[in-house]
């Protein structure tokens, strides 16, 4: 006992004297979960100190996607160096899976001597890639910037709907690796990201996250179902803690990706099962890209030495929708 006393000693003044010199350090274990341990009254009261509703206006529809100036468009161009995309979409999943109960469907429709089909999809969910509009989620009768609920009905949005972004998405993107940050091929179910590891991967990567970015998350989620095989994503997942929320609204970034949900599941937090989706598209009119492919994107930004790239998205522009499938492309 005394020897793993002072074995723990030892440690912590290495830890104090890093963070003394620094160095951001990736908290573990139940140090972890005690330095960002929340409760769902802490989401609660972040949904309005976190919020942006009125920042552009009452009116607003565009959310944080507002972030995405002209200027900024013009220096996400200038990211274009090699001319090499990269696809951030997962393959259509034609074969139901439990995180894929809802196979995305191909029928084909011949007319000799042109071959037509039917693309069925119900992409919300933990297979298809996709984006959440901002009138995906509703919190305590509320969508973001306070438009009422009962603005979206059977027949569709009428406020905050995917038409918003019919004009596309086109800003910097930043991978935030975490499995080569912790070098792994990939994040265990339910492995929570902190603030600490975002701030690690930045200086790792030599890139800072800023306003007006799309940031995506790799917990290496297709890499582990590749090699083992499907599980229940929506009951245990690695994601981001909600933690992780504020620092990406002090950085003031547009829209998160990740490849799997976002959120980290179970969310560790009692009372808040999906926090970080709620505190997005709610409170901070950020959209979200879900299911998203990070695997070759992983490699390429490896290969070329950089994490930021062109991201360019365009959804299906389709009156009312609740978000769209749709094929991300990173450009070097």
């Amino acid at each position: 006992m005394r020897r793993s006393a002072n074995v723990n000693s030892g440690v912590l003044l290495v830890c104090l004297g890093l963070l003394a010199a620094g160095v951001h350090l990736t908290c573990r274990g139940e140090q972890a979960a005690d330095r960002y341990r929340l409760t769902a009254a802490d989401i609660e009261r972040w949904m309005t100190e976190l919020s942006n509703w009125g920042r552009w206006g009452e009116e607003n529809e565009l959310g944080a996607v507002n972030l995405v100036t002209p200027d900024k468009r013009r220096e996400a161009a200038q990211l274009v160096r090699e001319g090499v995309s990269v696809s951030l979409a997962r393959n259509a999943e034609m074969t139901g899976a439990i995180d894929n109960p809802y196979p995305f469907s191909q029928e084909m429709k011949m007319t000799p001597p042109f071959a037509s089909d039917v693309f069925s999809v119900r992409y919300h969910g933990f297979a298809h890639t996709h984006i959440d509009a901002l009138c995906h989620l509703m919190h305590g009768g509320k969508l973001y910037n306070g438009f009422p609920e009962t603005e979206v009905t059977e027949a569709g949005a009428n406020k905050l709907g995917i038409l918003e972004l019919k004009n596309g998405i086109f800003t910097r993107g930043i991978l935030m690796d975490i499995p080569r940050l912790k070098k792994v091929p990939y994040l265990d179910p339910g492995t929570a990201i902190y603030p600490g590891d975002l701030e690690a991967w930045e200086q790792q990567a030599g890139v800072q996250v800023a306003s007006g970015d799309a940031v995506f998350i790799r917990t290496g989620r297709w890499a582990r179902r590749d090699e083992k095989g499907p599980w229940d994503v929506g009951k245990s997942s690695a994601g981001l803690h909600a933690s992780c929320v504020k620092w990406l609204r002090e950085r003031d970034v547009a829209l998160v990706g990740s490849d799997a949900a976002s959120d980290v599941l179970p969310s560790q937090i009692e009372g808040a099962d999906q926090p970080v989706h709620q505190l997005l598209l709610v409170a901070m009119g950020v959209p979200i890209f879900d299911n998203c492919d990070l695997e070759a994107l992983g490699n390429e930004a490896e290969k070329q030495g950089r994490w930021e790239f062109l991201l360019t998205a365009a959804p299906l522009p389709v009156p009312g929708g609740t978000g769209s499938p749709l094929n991300p492309i990173a450009t070097f």
